[in-house]
This record gives C-alpha cells, structure tokens and sequence, in this order.
C-alpha cells in the first residue's frame, strides 16, 4: 500500500545540521530498501501562494494556506505493507525527533 508522509515542521526549529545536509541517510537508506517512490522537500513557507476561488473569482494570496508555525516542509511517497510498517519509517525520520509527521493512505484509483 502506499502513504504519503507529510513532514511537518516548524522553520524556525530546524536543526542546523538537518538544514545543511538534509535527512541524514534517511532517504537514501529507504531508497536503498525500495520503500520511497518519490517525494522531495520544499522551499519555505513564507514563499508559498494559496489559490481560492470563491464565487467564481480567483483568489491569491501570499503565504501557506494554514497560519500556523508548523508548516509541511516536504513530502515523502513511500510504499508499506500495513499502518504499522508506514509508522515506523515514518519514526525513523530526522524530522520525527522535532517536527511532525502525518501519515496518510493515497488513494488507489
């Protein structure tokens, strides 16, 4: 099955470390099991743009769409057998140790 892992972070809590050199071994090593299908991170929130459209008129603003501190910073697709195998890749993220991440089932269409 595969889950989408949203990660989840504030920007302003980011380990130097994590902000120089990425996941630590992280992708790669999942990469390596055949468990990541894609994903990459992201630019930062304070450069983002909401789209709306609202009674037919467009919508844009400046920004992420939530306000809140935490912000998603990248995504990974990766592919499980069950919740629990999602659960621990997902545990085993850099990110998990001071961020957040969500764990979501994609869709099979």
């Amino acid at each position: 099955m595969k889950y989408l892992l949203m990660i989840g972070l504030d920007e302003s809590d980011v380990p130097e470390e994590i902000a120089r050199h990425g996941c630590g071994g992280w992708s790669e090593e999942m990469t390596r099991r055949g468990v990541v299908k894609g994903g990459v991170g992201l630019r930062p929130a304070s450069e983002a743009t909401t789209v709306r459209v609202r009674d037919g008129d467009l919508l844009l603003s400046d920004g992420p769409f939530a306000e809140t501190k935490d912000q998603i910073g990248g995504f990974s697709l990766i592919e499980a057998a069950d919740l629990d195998e999602a659960v621990a890749i997902a545990a085993a993220h850099p990110v998990a140790r001071y961020g957040s991440i969500e764990i979501r089932p994609v869709l099979d269409l």
